[in-house]
């Protein structure tokens, strides 16, 4: 975590837009900063909205995250951060519809800390992944040290010098400061083409993009999907395939880290930092 005085002693003073003179760079400013350089943006339908508190108040401080968590979101309070900019959903489901939460505590509290803050959270999921390249890509890419060997058309499909699946394996935890990780297929099997699927992504399209892989690098998986289909072509023998599971959050926190690394040189004035939201689970 980031301390009180890291924040504070950045962040003080009054921030100004670039080609406004004496006006502070309001929150909705940094929006309309960020949405103007999204290719396809504005969508037509999107989840990428202000999930709480009033973008017209003048920026404090910046954090980006995978997910606002309660934690997080008392994190930011205590360092006088007023902007926090998600990746997912607030309230457990994609939308963040909440009448089915209103007569949930865990939603109310969290609902009624964003409220007593006054911190604006402002979602960024469509836009980032539609940006060229993938945010969230270029993130994965630039901590695994990959961005040499990605496909140009392709940038989800990289070709590797050739390694076993278990360094592999051991690769992907390290880089991505894994407690632990899921990996199906046979250790010793030779990898070299890899595909990058970070998040969640549908069982078809893991499917399809592990047939032209030797192993796929996931956030999330349908067990009873793509699973099924490595442990039916790995049974086979002739097309064995490896799965390397991370979890989601682990997954696509570098993309959020990489959106604090693009936006600091557009907001100079502005302290601007990633905080991760950290994996959720512990193992037994």
């Amino acid at each position: 975590m980031y301390t009180r005085r890291e924040f504070l002693v950045q962040s003080g003073g009054g921030v100004l837009l670039a080609g406004l003179p004496q006006r502070q760079l309001t929150i909705q400013d940094v929006i309309n900063l960020i949405m103007q350089e999204m290719p396809y943006a504005p969508l037509d339908t999107t989840v990428d909205s202000i999930k709480s508190g009033d973008p017209q108040q003048p920026v404090r401080a910046i954090i980006t995250t995978f997910t606002a968590t309660h934690q997080l979101i008392e994190f930011a309070a205590r360092q006088a951060v007023n902007m926090i900019i998600t990746h997912e959903s607030i309230y457990y489901n994609h939308e963040d519809d909440t009448q089915w939460l209103d007569n949930n505590d865990i939603f109310q509290k969290k609902r009624q800390m964003l409220e007593d803050s006054g911190i604006v959270v402002w979602r960024l999921h469509d836009a980032w992944h539609n940006f060229q390249p993938d945010g969230i890509l270029t993130g994965v890419l630039n901590t695994l040290g990959w961005q040499g060997y990605a496909d140009a058309d392709r940038p989800h499909v990289c070709t590797i010098p050739s390694t076993s699946l278990a360094q592999l394996s051991q690769f992907m935890k390290t880089r991505f400061k894994a407690k632990r990780i899921r990996v199906i297929g046979d250790a010793e099997m030779s990898c070299q083409k890899i595909g990058l699927l970070a998040g969640s992504s549908s069982g078809q399209r893991q499917i399809e993009m592990l047939s032209e892989v030797d192993v796929l690098v996931v956030g999330e998986v349908r067990e009873w999907e793509t699973t099924e289909f490595v442990r039916d072509a790995n049974w086979q023998g002739d097309q064995p395939k490896g799965l390397i599971v991370l979890g989601h959050a682990l997954s696509e926190e570098p993309g959020m880290k990489w959106l604090a690394d693009w936006l600091t040189p557009r907001l100079p004035s502005v302290i601007i930092a990633h905080q991760a939201s950290g994996d959720p689970f512990y193992f037994v």
